[in-house]
């Protein structure tokens, strides 16, 4: 019996680690704090050793747009746009929404380095792979 709680809880453990390991993190506000918000928890998941890949949505693809003017938040004093291409830095994948783009008439060039317009069925596998956590923001 308690050798059976071991390896219960052994293997629960082990669960909890593998679901830890990758971070979904969908960012589709306007709002800089919300952005800001969504990229520190990304950050903070890089850090941690975790897998990190960010999906920007409607008016969160604009911070993945060059020469993007934008608000500076406290209390680092850095752009949405500055966070993201830190987590980019520390390895994240990044990508705007396959809709972005057509819909706001820019082009991938348009983007910084390291963000790429996604792939509707890559984005839906990752999701459905198990351990996956997601944040919306």
């Amino acid at each position: 019996m308690k050798k059976s709680l071991i390896i219960a809880a052994a293997l629960l453990s082990t669960a909890a680690a593998v679901q830890a390991e990758e971070l979904f993190v969908n960012i589709h506000s306007g709002n800089a704090m919300a952005q800001g918000a969504g990229l520190v928890l990304a950050g903070q998941a890089l850090e941690q050793k975790a897998t990190v890949r960010v999906l920007l949505c409607d008016a969160a693809g604009d911070i993945a747009l060059t020469g993007k003017d934008m608000p500076t938040l406290k209390p680092r004093n850095v752009t949405p746009q500055q966070m993201l291409q830190g987590v980019i830095k520390a390895g994240a994948k990044v990508e705007v929404c396959a809709l972005y783009l057509p819909n706001t008439g820019k082009q991938a060039s348009d983007l910084i380095a390291g963000v790429t317009p996604a792939k509707p069925a890559e984005v839906a596998a990752h999701l459905l792979k198990p351990g996956v956590n997601t944040l919306a923001f």
